[in-house]
């Protein structure tokens, strides 16, 4: 029998899927699973994008250009003007979900055995992307208990030689919900330019930042302007993770042009997808204050729910809807297995992603959790008592 690829064997399982079939079979045995495991909103999309698909009139689904249609390039462009953000529609390149556009920037920016710094704790498909790209992820290590800001900037210098090619950032982050401060992007700014690196920033969560302080764009960095490779999706904050829209953003002509090849090997982007996501960019301003406010009580809930189980710590995340907890047991995968295969309470049970899924370092990350609070308030405290539970009963309990 033909063996599979490197790459195939290579390629990371989703710490935040893998569980998945452990998580049916508690269905099928009649228990409830909560479900912390995924960034899935459970918020309504907005109104007029689901309209908006109803109403097509359209007799034929075609292909929509390989950049994606330019009358939602060009609506964006009012979009991230709100943020200060100034582009072009011909700085936007539209693509099927944030996956691909990470995906793409790799493809087109990346050689095979190029390493690329990323902070760790972070999104576990990103070291698939550069799996598929033949790249190499080197992380700089961030802790829980410094609530995961960024390292000094030695630390990033120790990991740069020649096959260094950029700098990968999450902003606010995922999975730690942590926000970068003014004085650390001006230190990954002085990093790219003084190894003139690529700065590839993933910001698809920034319509969530629970503080005072301002949103900083890797856009907002002057003299790296053709250093940035922008990511960006509708997923979040339209809740419309489904219909598989994103984008890639820079000013970086050569990056476009490289891009685009990509894009036109795949054909199109989602056609209807992003006619969900041009009508998104009309849904009226209390769609976004609602679920901003409706996340600012689950985080409130579950920060404050998570503190109070004896031996459990989270930090407070500034950003996104989710944190990482530190667990009192000796393993966070066997605990999230024990949890969907041996555990219920009252037939009730939670699902979480592990927090070694989300580290290369070995060993890092063993006690602890990615919780998302995608669940309304009432789920929220329901599954926190379950948890609780869950760690009295389990028997790895390291305290």
């Amino acid at each position: 029998m033909p063996t599979i690829s490197t790459r195939g064997i290579e390629m990371p399982a989703s710490p935040i899927r893998k569980l998945a079939p452990l998580a049916d079979a508690a269905k099928q045995r009649g228990t409830h699973v909560f479900h912390l495991n995924i960034g899935q909103p459970d918020l309504p999309t907005p109104q007029v994008a689901i309209d908006a698909i109803h109403n097509i009139d359209l007799k034929t689904l075609e292909y929509s250009p390989s950049a994606g249609y330019r009358s939602y390039r060009e609506k964006l462009v009012g979009y991230y003007a709100k943020f200060n953000i100034n582009l072009t529609a011909d700085d936007i390149i539209i693509t099927t979900g944030g996956s691909e556009a990470v995906l793409f920037s790799f493809m087109s920016c990346l050689n095979p055995g190029d390493e690329i710094i990323v902070p760790e704790p972070a999104y576990a498909n990103y070291m698939a992307f550069a799996i598929s790209a033949g790249a190499k992820i080197r992380t700089v290590s961030t802790t829980i208990e410094e609530g995961f800001s960024l390292p000094k900037v030695e630390k990033f210098e120790e990991l740069i030689n020649e096959r260094t090619k950029g700098i990968l950032i999450c902003n606010p982050n995922n999975p730690t919900g942590y926000l970068y401060t003014r004085r650390e992007m001006n230190q990954i700014r002085d990093l790219v330019k003084k190894y003139d690196l690529f700065l590839f920033s993933d910001e698809v969560y920034r319509e969530f930042i629970y503080t005072g302080s301002p949103y900083i764009s890797a856009c907002h960095l002057e003299g790296i302007e053709n250093n940035v490779v922008l990511i960006d999706s509708v997923s979040k904050r339209y809740s419309e993770c489904g219909i598989r829209v994103g984008a890639l953003i820079t000013k970086n002509k050569e990056v476009r042009n490289a891009v685009m090849k990509f894009c036109q090997a795949r054909l199109s982007p989602p056609l209807i997808g992003q006619i969900a996501a041009e009508a998104s960019l009309d849904a009226p301003e209390e769609y976004s204050r609602e679920m901003y406010d409706e996340y600012v009580e689950r985080r409130k809930c579950l920060i404050d729910g998570l503190n109070r189980i004896p031996g459990v710590y989270s930090p407070i995340p500034m950003g996104a809807f989710y944190t990482m907890a530190k667990l009192p047991v000796d393993d966070s995968d066997k605990f999230c297995a024990w949890c969907l295969e041996e555990f219920d309470y009252e037939g009730q049970t939670v699902f979480m992603a592990p927090g070694s899924g989300f580290y290369t370092t070995a060993g890092a990350g063993y006690n602890e959790v990615r919780i998302a609070y995608v669940l309304n308030k009432e789920d929220l405290t329901r599954a926190l008592f379950v948890l609780q539970k869950a760690l009295e009963a389990y028997p790895g309990r390291t305290e």
